[in-house]
């Protein structure tokens, strides 16, 4: 969680194409391995935020802004499953967003399998633009 505020999209896009124009590894060992570590860090961040988000609410300044907070989990709950889609090709929030939606009291099993189908999309984006720079397709 939180490593995406550092470590851009951009440079992990960077990384892959050296990958596999030095034929260190192919696209096919590319997208499984861009597909497991997105997976992992959604829900690393998924669980840790409904690990540590009840005592969240008791922090002074979240009590500050309650009202704030409470509006954003029901934007998130009404809206979650378009969340997590369009939170995974959005650097800004993509590695915060898994620990919001855990925060919020997302259901677990839906937001795996919707997390699994974005990271799958991500993944192969990620492959197709990889290809196109790398004069594969």
């Amino acid at each position: 969680m939180g490593v995406g505020l550092f470590v851009s999209g951009l440079f992990l896009f960077g990384v892959a194409t050296v990958l596999v124009e030095t034929q260190v590894l192919s696209l096919w060992q590319i997208v499984p391995l861009a597909f497991l570590g997105a997976l992992l860090g959604d829900h690393t961040g998924y669980y840790l935020g409904r690990h540590f988000g009840p005592r969240l609410h008791q922090f002074r300044l979240a009590q500050r802004y309650r009202a704030q907070m409470e509006r954003g989990e029901r934007l998130i709950l009404r809206h979650g499953p378009s969340t997590i889609f369009i939170g995974r090709f959005i650097p800004a929030i993509r590695s915060l967003l898994p620990a919001m939606l855990g925060v919020s009291g997302f259901a677990r099993a839906r937001y795996s399998l919707l997390d699994t189908i974005a990271c799958g999309l991500w993944a192969v984006a990620l492959a197709g633009l990889v290809a196109l720079t790398s004069g594969l397709i």
